[in-house]
């Protein structure tokens, strides 16, 4: 009989903005990925010497979130030594990966207890920090002789492909913002979110990037953030329409999920929310770079053998406003499902910790809305994309 992995809990901290004075920017990411290492303990009642192994996704690995920092965090939350840790960078997708390699290991029996997360403090280690000195290989030249782009211009020309204009993506991202604040307003992220003590008098409980205020208008009054005279040059066909306001913003967070087998949590007497249903991975063209999820979703699709018609829920992140809406066209899906409460635009993407950030919004909305079938899907740098259903119990 095939065995089941199954999510007990899922937590995060709150978003802060990951620039120097940002709410959380004074804590070490080794300390805030403690967090919720030790909030999943505490909710649950476990002993650390009970988990098989700490899985948790991080893209930086250079500087404060280097030496594999799933085993620093897991030994600063005071785990026993005796539980290993091991980092995984798949860019953005990094923590949905650490889940699936944790319930594909105990579907397959070789764990019972695995926690799955991930952290970025890109305040503390700026993004690209870990490639800053890196050359282009020799293989990746000859291969793409016009060269390769950042993330900002592959939105860019996925906006451009799919003829979204600055209104529509200034649209989305107001919206997005609303529906965060609307969410936190109705509490929630209550459930999910561990107020952390980041050096300050106060705990940081809330997330410091969604902006209730924000509109369309005042969106539109900032100007392209990728666009250079190179760059034009190269890509005339271009509008230079993807801004900070709807990009997702620099951030700093952890975020783990307690997954084990359905046969340990019911000896160890915990309830599962959820369990894993299907799971896809996928290259795209590393170029557009961010359209991944869309084969990703035609693949994990075809693989559970469910339609988008059977799916209660859809987390497509929002690295770019023009990500998800190019994922919306394609799958003519209900706008109303996708990302119903806020998503990165507004929630932050702290690229290790989005993964898991997701699959806790999306267990939560299941449970509140009743809801069985979730997808969730991340665009990811290079070109891949992660995709996963689960089914709340």
């Amino acid at each position: 009989m095939t065995r089941t992995a199954v999510i007990v809990d899922v937590v995060r901290t709150p978003s802060g903005r990951g620039k120097p004075g940002g709410a959380l920017s004074g804590l070490h990411p080794v300390d805030l990925a403690a967090t919720v290492l030790t909030g999943l303990l505490e909710r649950s009642g476990l002993d650390s010497e009970q988990i098989d192994d700490v899985m948790m996704g991080c893209v930086s690995q250079t500087g404060d979130q280097s030496m594999n920092i799933a085993r620093q965090a897991l030994l600063a939350a005071g785990f026993d030594e005796a539980v290993p840790g091991v980092s995984i960078d798949r860019q953005c997708g990094s923590s949905q990966q650490a889940a699936h390699f944790a319930a594909q290991g105990i579907i397959a029996g070789a764990y019972d207890i695995v926690i799955a997360g991930g952290v970025e403090s890109m305040s503390r280690v700026p993004l690209g920090s870990a490639w800053r000195d890196a050359t282009v290989p020799d293989g990746i030249r000859h291969r793409y002789p016009q060269g390769l782009v950042n993330q900002g211009v592959s939105a860019e020309l996925i906006a451009t492909r799919w003829g979204f204009s600055r209104q529509e993506l200034d649209a989305y991202a107001a919206e997005s913002h609303w529906r965060a604040a609307d969410a936190w307003r109705r509490g929630r992220f209550d459930s999910q979110v561990l107020p952390v003590y980041a050096g300050g008098e106060d705990a940081v409980a809330f997330d410091e990037t969604v902006r209730e205020g924000t509109t369309v208008e005042k969106l539109g009054g900032l100007g392209p953030a990728f666009r250079t005279d190179a760059l034009a040059t190269r890509f005339p066909e271009l509008e230079w329409s993807i801004t900070a306001g709807n990009s997702s913003p620099l951030t700093d967070a952890a975020s783990a999920a307690l997954i084990m087998g359905e046969d340990t949590a019911a000896s160890l007497g915990l309830t599962p929310r959820a369990r894993f249903h299907s799971f896809a991975v996928v290259g795209d063209d590393p170029l557009m770079m961010l359209t991944g999820p869309i084969p990703a979703t035609r693949r994990i699709l075809e693989r559970s053998g469910l339609t988008l018609d059977d799916l209660d829920a859809y987390e497509v992140n929002e690295a770019f406003a023009s990500v998800p809406l190019a994922w919306l066209e394609e799958f003519d899906a209900d706008p109303a499902l996708l990302n119903p409460w806020g998503g990165a635009i507004a929630l932050g993407h702290a690229v290790g910790a989005s993964g898991t950030r997701l699959l806790g919004t999306l267990v939560a909305h299941l449970e509140a809305t009743g809801g069985r079938f979730g997808l969730q899907t991340m665009c990811e740098g290079g070109g891949m994309a992660n995709a996963t259903v689960i089914e709340r119990l």
